[in-house]
């Protein structure tokens, strides 16, 4: 990145602050509500229309106090049986614009969704979701998996994970001795893919058979985990949405430079006693009332929370990893939508003040590629397009440098030399504006064919009913075999070297040349 607002426009894509999408459902005798034993102890969730939800349950000890920035641990277990009914709370975040902090420490649980009735010898398969929101926010509550659930016959489990500083600090301290100094994060990942291996049998599911899927910085996070070694077995199949493994995570330098701006910002500048002063400090200070949000004052290149690279946690970048055959190879599903960076663009430019205007334009491309602007310039012409932001979102969605296109090409002819791959683009226009603005099949704009749930700031469209039920149908088979295809569903390619990526849209899915379509020979050619 070259300037704040290439920086700008990363911390912008998923960044949304958690809802409160809370599920508080009366059941009726203990007959009637669905009971599993796990390795802690019994809970006891509550019956739905075709499917049973087990909600709230521990997979780590609350990181507080002296666990605060430690690897998580093994929960206490219980006597009797336990509430699953209600999700625990979302990890400590910023809240809505202008509200304060919420959540609590005490966040590491999660939900599992089941088909009604599920027997413990049925063996279906497991698919793990790792929220989204720019590591910043949400929560796995936020996303009711019944449909994925009931169509395919699938145990869902939905995670919480730490968030922002809790999750990610790093600092020289810490790495001297903690081998997830900066990856707290993947290490509750880690700790919540053990639980399931040990206790999907109880719900129904096969441990042998899990699928990672997560989307934006959560498709980010399953890159994480095909890069971290740590993470071997854990996971069977991977499903990577609109966070491409393409992308680089920051280094151990970032991150401990980042770590001293958190700590001075936070009045525990460097010097013996840091983590002590530190773990005293509020965990809403750690959300995001004391933290800056934009490190770029401190000289850095950073303006969001990471995963680490280089470290023993995650040895190498994702893609150095699928290069060299370092990563966990398994069949990967992998994509991006038509229209990543419209709503980015939209928010930059349309609600935070004037429109892009056609003077604008140049000046924005320059100070995002300096020298290579012309180049630019010249393959985008702002008269080539309805409107200057129409422009700077096309390129920036080519460019896939915060997530889109070309970079998840990289990534695809990496995986493709090792394990299968099926590449797609969602190509769905939602029909939504933001001013004039047409937001066609920007972020996000895929979560709403396999989930319900409150994971986006306004209500989404309705989706296509056939589109929503053919991608469920490819996931969840894919979940089932390691391959997406099913007879009665169009064909679905593997992927090889630059081609075929499947276009999902309604009423037309087949193969289109996804590197000519988003000029991934220009963009992939540049320094």
């Amino acid at each position: 990145m070259r300037s704040k607002l290439a920086r700008v426009l990363i911390v912008l894509v998923g960044a949304v602050p958690a809802g409160a999408f809370v599920f508080q459902p009366g059941i009726g005798g203990a007959s009637s509500a669905p009971v599993a034993r796990t390795t802690g102890g019994v809970v006891r969730g509550v019956a739905e229309a075709d499917h049973d939800s087990f909600r709230g349950i521990p997979y780590a000890a609350p990181p507080v106090g002296e666990m605060r920035w430690r690897a998580p641990q093994a929960p206490a277990s219980w006597t009797g049986i336990r509430d699953a009914t209600t999700p625990g709370q979302p990890c400590p975040q910023r809240g809505w614009p202008g509200q304060p902090p919420v959540g609590n420490e005490d966040c590491l649980y999660l939900n599992v969704v089941t088909p009604a009735g599920a027997r413990t010898d049925a063996r279906l398969p497991v698919m793990v979701w790792l929220h989204g929101g720019g590591f910043t926010g949400g929560t796995g509550s936020d996303y009711d998996p019944a449909r994925l659930v009931e169509s395919g016959r699938v145990v869902v489990v939905t995670l919480n994970y730490r968030l922002g500083a809790l999750g990610f600090l790093d600092l020289p301290e810490l790495a001297a001795h903690d081998p997830y100094a900066g990856n707290y994060a993947l290490a509750d990942q880690q700790a919540a893919l053990r639980w399931i291996r040990a206790n999907a049998h109880a719900f129904g599911g096969n441990p042998a058979n899990v699928t990672l899927f997560g989307q934006s910085a959560g498709g980010i996070a399953v890159c994480a985990h095909l890069a971290a070694t740590s993470s071997t077995g854990l996971f069977q199949k991977a499903i990577v949405q609109s966070g491409p493994c393409g992308n680089g995570l920051i280094t151990g330098t970032v991150a401990q430079q980042r770590g001293t701006v958190v700590a001075t910002a936070l009045g525990c500048p460097p010097a013996a006693g840091t983590l002590a002063c530190l773990r005293a400090k509020p965990a809403a200070e750690l959300a995001g009332t004391g933290v800056p949000q934009d490190f770029t004052a401190a000289g850095l290149s950073s303006t969001s929370w990471e995963f680490v690279a280089g470290t023993p946690a995650i040895p190498q970048q994702p893609l150095l990893a699928l290069q060299d055959g370092t990563a966990v190879a398994v069949p990967l599903i992998q994509g991006s939508t038509q229209d990543e960076m419209r709503q980015t663009v939209a928010s930059l430019f349309d609600q935070r003040g004037a429109p892009l205007t056609a003077t604008d334009y140049p000046t924005v491309v320059t100070q995002l590629f300096g020298d290579q602007a012309p180049g630019v310039l010249a393959r985008y012409p702002v008269t080539a397009y309805p409107s200057p932001g129409l422009a700077l979102a096309t390129l920036l969605t080519d460019w896939g440098h915060a997530v889109g296109a070309c970079r998840v090409l990289l990534a695809d002819d990496a995986a493709a030399r090792r394990a299968p791959v099926y590449a797609y683009e969602f190509e769905q226009d939602g029909g939504r504006h933001v001013g004039e603005f047409p937001l066609g099949a920007t972020h996000g704009s895929d979560l709403p064919y396999l989930f319900d749930g409150t994971f986006t700031l306004s209500p989404p469209p309705p989706p296509d009913p056939t589109l929503s039920g053919l991608m469920i149908t490819y996931w969840t088979r894919f979940a089932r075999t390691g391959n997406p295809n099913v007879d009665a569903a169009p064909s679905w390619p593997r992927y090889h070297s630059s081609g075929p990526v499947l276009a999902l849209t309604a009423g037309h899915t087949a193969p289109v040349d996804f590197a000519a379509d988003h000029q991934c020979a220009f963009w992939n050619g540049l320094p």
